[in-house]
Parts: structure tokens; sequence; C-alpha cells
């Protein structure tokens, strides 16, 4: 959902404030909607930037007593409370800018297997922020980055990851190991192909972004696969929007169940936000559990899981690549689907090493980098 493009902000009467939208047409601000935004140090903690006042308790019969321009792009109100505050035009313009589901963040470019060049960056521990910037830009449009001359060191994942946020311990610690394992605890620990999948949706909140660094790969095999899980569900919407439809309101359940650990969350194998916009993927064919709805329900959602499942690994939407030793890539957990070929332990080593953390890191870091190195003029919105 888009927001509608605004052109201008002026005084529309004695009493009301008026937004211009490039149309044409015209609208008149909500008093509350510009009391909630007061920036004052009598409404708002100046630090902080928190308000001193629950906007529940304002009066919801609140009015504009008088408007009035006090100097160019700068309007001052008087509210029916009896509380004054000046409003900047710019700062209504670029939220009036915002789709209504915007988090301002670079707007997603999906993708599919035709992406030739891969957001492949040469790592430092200690990046120019101008450098670091560059690399979030990246991984927030295409939801993938790689990182190339990273030291094939253990742990060292753990220290890439706080680069960018918080790491997120699970049961199977705050690292974990990839290689084939005997009696593994799970089917990554093998030898065997992957087929795309998201990780963890047993878990409520899934971890959002994954790193996996590579210490050792002496197989032939073992190539990652990423696959843009939000580009197929766009085509899944556009060409068969019955199934997208199935998908995104049936509550799969998901499990994960060891000797230590009993998991289990429900959602929708396409998650969309509250305005209909695309979320989240959820899947994993190895762990869900559709429950019993009746027959003809579940009919319904196996031919639209079929359909999902065969473009998610469809050629035509996969990027297949070699992760050699220090090399790490770190990927979208609600977005893209991974996963690996298949390959023989017995031709050498391969060993990873994997780890998550949050999504509201990186797109902490973005906007604070953003904030500090680009003039308010400049600063890019999502559209």
């Amino acid at each position: 959902m888009k927001a509608e493009r605004s052109l201008g902000l002026r005084v529309g009467g004695p009493t009301e404030l008026t937004l211009v939208l490039a149309d044409g047409s015209e609208r008149a601000l909500h008093p509350l909607w510009l009391r909630e935004r007061c920036q004052d140090a009598a409404t708002m903690d100046l630090k902080t930037q928190q308000r001193l006042q629950d906007p529940s308790d304002f009066d919801p019969d609140l009015r504009l007593l008088a408007v009035a321009q006090s100097s160019p792009g700068v309007f001052r109100v008087t509210f029916s409370d009896g509380h004054e505050a000046s409003f900047r035009a710019d700062d209504i313009l670029t939220e009036a800018a915002l789709p209504p589901n915007s988090h301002d963040l670079p707007s997603p470019r999906l993708w599919d297997g035709n992406l030739t060049e891969l957001p492949r960056v040469r790592w430092r521990p200690d990046p120019a922020e101008s450098e670091l910037l560059s690399w979030l830009e990246s991984f927030l449009t295409l939801g993938f980055v790689i990182f190339e001359g990273v030291p094939a060191a253990a742990d060292t994942v753990l220290k890439v990851a706080r680069t960018f946020g918080f790491v997120r311990e699970t049961n199977f610690g705050a690292l974990f190991d990839v290689r084939s394992t005997p009696g593994a605890i799970d089917l990554a620990y093998t030898a065997l192909s992957l087929d795309p999948h998201t990780d963890n949706p047993y878990r409520a909140p899934v971890p959002g972004i994954q790193l996996l660094h590579c210490l050792v790969n002496e197989t032939r095999g073992g190539l990652s696969t990423l696959v843009d899980g939000f580009a197929v569900a766009q085509v899944l919407r556009e060409q068969q929007a019955q199934a997208f439809d199935i998908l995104s309101r049936t509550p799969v359940r998901f499990r994960y169940v060891d000797a230590a650990t009993e998991l289990t969350a429900s959602a929708p194998p396409i998650e969309l936000d509250v305005t209909g916009a695309l979320k989240a993927i959820h899947f994993s064919p190895r762990l869900d559990f559709v429950p019993l709805f009746a027959p003809e329900q579940l009919d319904a959602y196996y031919r639209a899981r079929r359909l999902f499942d065969h473009r998610l690994r469809a050629p035509e939407f996969e990027l297949r690549f070699l992760l050699k030793a220090g090399d790490l890539v770190m990927f979208d957990n609600c977005r893209l689907l991974h996963g690996r070929t298949g390959f023989d332990p017995a031709e050498g080593l391969r060993h990873l090493q994997g780890c998550y953390i949050d999504i509201d890191g990186p797109r902490s870091l973005w906007r604070v980098l953003r904030r500090r190195l680009q003039p308010a003029a400049d600063v890019r919105r999502s559209a």
C-alpha cells in the first residue's frame, strides 16, 4: 500500500492546516494527529524523544483554534486545550510520504535466479561508517550479503554478528556447527541435500537473520542455495491468487523435538502485514503439520502448497554458489529461503559455523548511520 504523494502544506483557513496532494486535492490534518506530534518540552522529553502525556487522554473533540505561518516552512498552531506548538512543513510532508506499513527502510528489490551481481564485499573488522552503511544497504535491499576474507577461525561468526546486532542464543547454543556428524539431531548436520527452507519456524519469534561462516570446504558438493521467497510469493499472488490467499491464511503448525527440547509455533506459510503486504515466509516442509481441517479445505491447501513449493525449488528462482573458507553469508531468514546441495563427506571436511541475530539490529544501525552521514534534506525514505 502506497501513500498518496503530497506536494505541500498550507493554511486552509483560520482553523485549518491542509495537506496538498499531487492530484490537486487537499486534506485537512486531524487535530489529534498534530497534537500527538508536538515536540516542545511540555509535551515531550527532549532527550528520550518520548511523550510526557498519554495521547489517549487528549480530548477526542480537540479542535484547532488558530493556524498561522509564522515563518517560511513553519506553522504555528493553537489547540482547543490551550496548547500551542510549531510544526515544520518538511517534517509533516516527509511523514505523509511514508506508506502506512513503512518502517523507513530501503525498499526491497525482489530477485530471481537471473541475479548476476551478487552482493559480495570484502570483510573488514573496523569498517568506516560509510562502508558499513553500504553493506547494510545491500542487505536490506536484497535480503543478503556475502562477506569475503573473514578469518577462517572458530567463533569468528559471533564477532561478525555483533557488528550488526545482538546474538540470539537458542537450544543450539550461541553458535552452531554445520557439519556431517553421526546421530545428528538436525538434518542440517548431515551430508543430505536440503531444499529451500526458512530456519526455526517452530520458534516465537522466529530468528530474523542467519549468518553462516565457512571454515573449510574440501568437497565438490555442498553448494549453498538462496531463494527470494518474497519474489516467489509475489509471482504466486499475480498468477494464482487463490493459492496465494490460501497460503496467507492457513495456520500451519511447525514442530521441533529432540531429547531436551520440544518447540511448537503456528504461522501461515506466507505472512502478510495489516496492509496486505508481504511480511514473512514460514516454510520448512520437513517440519510442517497442517491442522485437521475438512477434506475440501485440506485438498485446496495441499494444491496451493505444491504450487508454492515447486516454484521455490525451480532453477529460475534459485541462486547457487560455493562458500569457500573465509566466506560468510548473512541473510534475512524471514524473506529468503536457504538450502544446499548434497555432498560426500568422504571427499573431505565441510565445516560451517552459524548463528542468529534479530532483524531489528541491522535496521536500527542503518537508520543511525544514515542520520549521521546524510543531511536531513537528502535522507531517502522508502516508497
